[in-house]
């Protein structure tokens, strides 16, 4: 996460546009950064709710109070920093709105290039703000939580529970929109011969765990690792839903920041290979090396890349044996043994 949207949103505050919390205000703080600096003259006391684990721990090694989810109600202010995820946006001012007292000042900021514009506006067809300023690149608006927002205002805001072809997805995580082609792929081209214990990293809402377990009847057990917390409670549902027969165990869990204390028969991934819009292969390229790591002697490793990122080096160095299984004109799905 970029600091121009929380300068953005701070930037009322510095301003004296709107009051900084007071001593005894209790103030929520959804999408907190991992790099969260306040203003001196922040006062109250702050509850961060972060859900991707790399802030999250930054946030706690910062000395924060963080939770991975909203908790409590009746808080005295809420600050939302919103992303480039229309639905995750949303249900984070949904969340704003029945988490604060009436009358609480509820400040929200987005980049212009996410879309903060259209969102300001969406805000104020719903409720009436009381202001907003462009500045940073992005756009922070304010308003006041009314008396007793109705159920109706807050559903159209949070909207329906996300669901892909019967499967549970998490708004603002990978592929919350649908089945991705990517991961469709490689779950193809498993081998039906995999047992033992398989770990699926950056898991997401666990789409290659239920096929894993549906295509190879040896697997006994899969660990699912994913970052973003709302996926891995969604992987969860799907795991219980979809495959009730295998043995699982789900780590919120950042694979390039924390060890992998397990060792593995195979492992499974479709890994990230951006923080932001620009292509960053050197995250896919850790992400191999910590399941080279975390697989047992001639352990196998099967992921689906997009063809131009250059991981057959990484594989080559790390591995004892490594190959191609497919590809069509926008994947890859690669192999690799261990020695």
């Amino acid at each position: 996460m970029t600091d121009a949207p929380l300068a953005t949103l701070l930037f009322p505050f510095e301003r004296g546009l709107v009051d900084p919390p007071r001593a005894d205000d209790r103030v929520l703080f959804l999408g907190a950064p991992g790099g969260l600096i306040l203003p001196a003259d922040f006062a109250g006391s702050l509850a961060a709710v972060q859900g991707f684990r790399p802030d999250y721990l930054a946030l706690q090694r910062a000395g924060f109070a963080v939770s991975p989810e909203p908790q409590g109600e009746g808080y005295d202010m809420a600050l939302v920093l919103l992303g480039r995820h229309r639905r995750e946006n949303e249900q984070q001012l949904a969340e704003a709105l029945g988490r604060t007292r009436p009358g609480a000042l509820i400040a929200a900021a987005c980049a212009k290039k996410d879309g903060g514009g259209s969102l300001r506006k969406r805000m104020a067809e719903l409720l009436p703000l009381e202001d907003h300023v462009s500045k940073h690149h992005g756009v922070v608006f304010w308003l006041r939580r009314p008396e007793g927002p109705n159920e109706s205002l807050l559903a159209a805001l949070s909207g329906a529970a996300g669901e892909v072809d019967g499967f549970a997805t998490a708004a603002g995580g990978f592929s919350d929109d649908g089945i991705d082609a990517g991961s469709a792929l490689l779950a193809e081209c498993l081998p039906d011969d995999l047992k033992g214990t398989v770990a699926d990293f950056a898991a997401g809402w666990g789409y290659l765990s239920v096929e894993t377990a549906r295509r190879c009847p040896a697997v006994g057990a899969i660990d699912l690792y994913e970052a973003h917390h709302a996926s891995i409670e969604a992987a969860r549902r799907n795991m219980a839903a979809k495959a009730p027969g295998t043995a699982a165990r789900f780590f919120w869990h950042d694979l390039l920041g924390e060890p992998v204390a397990e060792r593995y028969d195979a492992i499974v991934m479709n890994p990230p290979f951006h923080r932001s819009r620009a292509a960053e292969p050197d995250m896919g390229q850790a992400m191999i090396s910590a399941a080279a790591q975390a697989l047992k002697p001639r352990g196998r490793l099967f992921l689906v890349a997009n063809r131009p990122l250059p991981y057959e080096q990484t594989l080559e160095r790390q591995f004892a044996a490594h190959g191609e299984l497919r590809r069509d004109t926008v994947f890859k799905v690669l192999w690799a043994r261990k020695k």
